[in-house]
């Protein structure tokens, strides 16, 4: 009990700012590119509660937890977006999905800065320096999770606006079924073969981006 305690309270606070601030990008890029529908619905907002859903934020993390998952991850209420009012809804719609994942890599990116800064300056306090290495870890998760291939996680969107009209009819239908898909590969372990090798390019990705950073601190 006491190992859970301290996982959540050095893993919280980068969880709620990953999946808020993912979904807020979803809604900020679909109201650019012309729907307004998330904005309506005042779900184009920084707080967390207008975005935490019991199931995917809270049990299902800590479900994983206890069936010892390699990987810890959640999800948020989706952002409403219609897709049929952006401008160009086929192209777009990539766009409007990539946004949630960016925002991640850009919270990886500015947890791993922190914790350079950190280490540099010689803050050795372990409950930040743990915090800012949760905050790298699960941004890359978050980041690696929803880039899986498969509707309705952000990688399935991707996918539909990549492929002809034709297939792209076809492979959005398993969009019902998507969810409880990728729920399988976890339990069978069969999703760390995309999530670790995603993760690591993401890393080294980060790496180069701090290289100068670590460079001057040096």
């Amino acid at each position: 009990m006491n190992d859970l305690i301290q996982t959540f309270s050095v893993y919280a606070l980068p969880i709620v700012f990953a999946i808020t601030l993912h979904e807020a990008a979803h809604a900020y890029a679909a109201k650019y590119f012309g729907d307004t529908t998330a904005y309506a619905q005042g779900r184009m907002s920084m707080n967390p509660i207008k975005h935490i859903d019991p199931i995917g934020t809270l049990l299902i993390p800590i479900a994983l937890y206890f069936a010892g998952s390699p990987f810890l991850f959640g999800y948020a209420k989706p952002v409403p977006v219609n897709f049929g009012n952006l401008r160009n809804p086929k192209k777009q719609m990539a766009f409007v999905a990539l946004a949630g994942p960016m925002a991640n890599m850009a919270m990886a990116f500015g947890w791993l800065v922190l914790a350079i800064m950190l280490r540099a300056f010689g803050m050795n306090e372990e409950f930040l320096m743990r915090m800012a290495q949760a905050g790298v870890l699960t941004n890359l998760v978050i980041f690696a999770f929803n880039l899986f291939p498969i509707p309705p996680l952000d990688g399935g969107r991707i996918m539909t606006s990549l492929l002809p009209h034709r297939y792209a009819y076809k492979f959005a239908q398993l969009e019902p079924y998507g969810f409880f898909i990728v729920l399988a590969l976890v339990f069978l372990h069969v999703l760390h073969y995309w999530m670790t090798p995603v993760m690591a390019l993401a890393g080294i990705v980060l790496q180069l981006l701090v290289s100068p950073l670590t460079f001057l601190l040096h």
